[in-house]
């Protein structure tokens, strides 16, 4: 089992590192993940961050004892983070400063939970400002509190709700990516709506105007996400590599 689940991580960190290579030496606009650098006021900038520090630090607690408990998880851990790396480094631009892609979470909430999700979150987009100008290190707090805590956050309470409802396994995993993903960009909206306020109506009608710019492209793409992670998550259950996960 261990080297069917090696072999099948090499081939999507194959994957990853191919899509990785073609958008750092593809001609490309640097749009932000989700928001580029300096583009939050400083004042923002540094709340988020030190909003996300306390989850990152509790992410690598977690993440310590999972591989103490049983250290063949590293591989899969490896496999959510290649996974979280391919699809949030699909980006279409959607309104100046952000643009919306794919977020790939679930995956790793099903597996492992949310708190996890904060530490890879964190080494993407830490790796995709630095190499794909794809985001920010000064906003890395504000993208890393949207796709890497907020969103699996509310897609595992889904996840969690769906199991205890007796749903069907692939319409779990589906309405947790579905949801992770559409929160991401939530939260997304109200970082730059609080940021950036409206003249005459301030945040709310501000993050109202985000919410409606994002949701035009973002809605299709969380549905395919969704179908996707169902498709990822029943190739690991039928290979034998994972268990069905439940609540």
């Amino acid at each position: 089992m261990q080297q069917q689940l090696t072999k099948f991580s090499l081939s999507g960190a194959a994957i990853a590192l191919f899509l990785a290579l073609s958008l750092t030496f593809a001609p490309q606009e640097a749009f932000a993940m989700h928001v580029m650098e300096g583009f939050l006021p400083p004042m923002w900038a540094l709340a988020w961050w030190l909003a996300f520090l306390p989850c990152l630090a509790a992410g690598l607690v977690r993440l310590r004892q999972i591989v103490q408990e049983d250290s063949n998880q590293k591989v899969l851990l490896a496999l959510c983070g290649a996974f979280i790396f391919v699809l949030s480094a699909l980006k279409i631009p959607s309104v100046t400063g952000s643009c919306s892609h794919p977020t790939g979470v679930a995956l790793a909430v099903i597996l492992f939970g949310p708190s996890v999700v904060a530490v890879l979150g964190a080494i993407v987009l830490l790796f995709q400002a630095l190499l794909l100008a794809h985001g920010g290190i000064t906003t890395l707090g504000a993208n890393g509190m949207s796709m890497a805590v907020i969103g699996p956050l509310v897609g595992y309470l889904v996840w969690r709700f769906s199991c205890k409802m007796g749903m069907r396994k692939d319409v779990s995993v589906f309405l947790c990516a579905f949801v992770a993903d559409i929160v991401t960009y939530t939260v997304t909206s109200v970082q730059l709506g609080v940021a950036f306020p409206d003249p005459q109506l301030g945040m709310a009608a501000a993050t109202l105007k985000f919410m409606g710019i994002f949701c035009i492209t973002q809605l299709p793409i969380a549905v395919a996400e969704g179908l996707l992670t169902v498709l990822i998550y029943d190739q690991l259950v039928k290979r034998q590599l994972i268990q069905v996960r439940s609540a």
